[in-house]
């Protein structure tokens, strides 16, 4: 047996073992580290997400609390005079269509428009003389949004070529 074998690693391989080791260790304490930032950092983004998600259904909540106070009223004021209610209704339909456009969601009016199948809905198909094919000719239902934020396509009864 040679003193070499004896004694282990030259004084140079033990210390360049202990330098990569040394490293190892830096760099996994460096992944934990970023790790745990990671998960601190996931566990934030949806804290935050879930706040902002409860202040845009309160903000939403508060616009449409006008339109149920004005419900109340008509119906109040329906045991006086229930002719009354149809034009309390009409202003409050009136309300909340503007609250939906607020929310970015207006009521589409199509008639005389083309068929467009990203914003509209066919439910039935006529003849109509003096009318292009594909043209609206009678919404059954309204859609509300635009066509880059629609809420609900509008049903519409659309000409067909003769």
């Amino acid at each position: 047996m040679t003193d070499e074998q004896a004694t282990g690693p030259p004084a140079e391989e033990s210390a360049e073992i202990g330098e990569l080791q040394a490293r190892v260790a830096e760099l996994e304490d460096q992944w934990r580290r970023a790790l745990a930032d990671f998960d601190n950092l996931r566990k934030r983004v949806a804290r935050e997400s879930a706040t902002q998600r409860d202040a845009e259904r309160a903000r939403v909540a508060g616009l449409w609390l006008p339109v149920v106070d004005n419900l109340d009223l008509a119906l109040e004021h329906a045991a006086d005079d229930p002719s009354a209610i149809v034009e309390g209704v009409r202003a409050v339909r009136k309300q909340a269509l503007d609250v939906l456009a607020k929310l970015g969601f207006p009521q589409r009016s199509d008639v005389g428009e083309p068929f467009d199948p990203t914003l509209h809905e066919a439910v039935a198909v006529v003849s109509v003389p003096d009318t292009a094919a594909g043209t609206i000719v009678q919404v059954v239902r309204p859609g509300y949004g635009d066509g880059e934020h629609l809420l609900r396509p509008t049903a519409v009864v659309v000409a067909k070529g003769d």
